[in-house]
């Protein structure tokens, strides 16, 4: 089996990333400002997300902020403000643009985790919600803010997929209000499916990424494209989709070498085919 591993030789430049075997860590990395998006940022993490659909040998993403936070969302001085130059054809290729993003990150197969400490706000919301999984600390504040700057809560799907995550009810109250959701919030709600300590953050988010990454790449990637397909479905058609999805996954060699391992009392090594 040829295996392709494009994102172990890309070179970001408005991020970090880092290609560790079967788990690529991205980092938001402009610390000082607590680690807000640019319209290059936004750019290539969008490609990076792209690019990672034809990488066989990447299993799982992480995604956190460096130097306590995880992102203050969309730069005010290097995006908002240029916004107020740009006329309708131009505004619609910013939104047009950051909606790609979520879009990107739905559509790669790669499971992705998200690490959130202290500020988590706007695009850096949208980003936490969009991943597959999100662990967060005591201090992570979560805002859906847009309409403190004058703009509706529906940005980058935030309507349809919030909701999904913590109830129609409580998506409402954040996006009317702005407010911050509260770790603990967070937790009971079902945004975050579980809570560690600052300093403990990187090492659980990646012992989480290698659990997943030892499990079986092809079938984890037909879990995350059922779990996106069947928010459009009835049951009747949900359970349809998933006799087919679970009969291709039952033709992948991991599929016998689970059983295999079964019969030998052993532990199986999946290796993605």
């Amino acid at each position: 089996m040829t295996v392709t591993a494009p994102l172990a030789a890309y070179c970001a430049q408005h991020v970090l990333l880092q290609v560790d075997g079967p788990v690529a860590a991205l980092t938001l990395n402009r610390p000082e400002r607590k680690n807000p998006l640019t319209f290059d940022s936004y750019a290539e993490l969008s490609a990076i997300f792209r690019i990672a659909a034809q990488d066989e040998a990447v299993r799982v993403f992480t995604v956190t902020g460096a130097g306590g936070n995880f992102c203050s969302g969309g730069d005010v001085h290097e995006i908002i403000g240029p916004l107020l130059d740009r006329d309708t054809k131009g505004l619609m290729q910013f939104t047009a643009m950051t909606g790609e993003l979520v879009k990107a990150m739905r559509a790669c197969p790669q499971p992705i985790i998200a690490a959130v400490d202290g500020v988590a706000a706007g695009a850096g919301a949208i980003i936490a919600m969009a991943s597959d999984l999100r662990l967060g600390t005591p201090r992570a504040r979560t805002a859906f803010l847009f309409n403190r700057v004058g703009l509706a809560g529906c940005d980058m799907g935030a309507c349809a997929i919030l909701p999904r995550l913590i109830g129609q009810g409580r998506a409402s109250e954040l996006l009317f209000r702005g407010r911050a959701m509260t770790a603990e919030e967070g937790l009971a709600w079902g945004f975050f499916n579980s809570l560690h300590a600052s300093e403990e953050l990187s090492a659980a988010a990646a012992a989480l990424a290698r659990e997943i990454a030892e499990g079986p790449a092809f079938a984890h990637a037909m879990t995350k494209r059922m779990l996106q397909m069947e928010w459009a479905m009835s049951v009747d058609q949900a359970i349809e989709a998933e006799a087919v999805a679970q009969a291709l996954c039952m033709t992948t060699q991991d599929f016998r070498r689970a059983y295999e391992a079964f019969a030998a009392k052993q532990k199986p090594v999946f290796k993605g085919d």
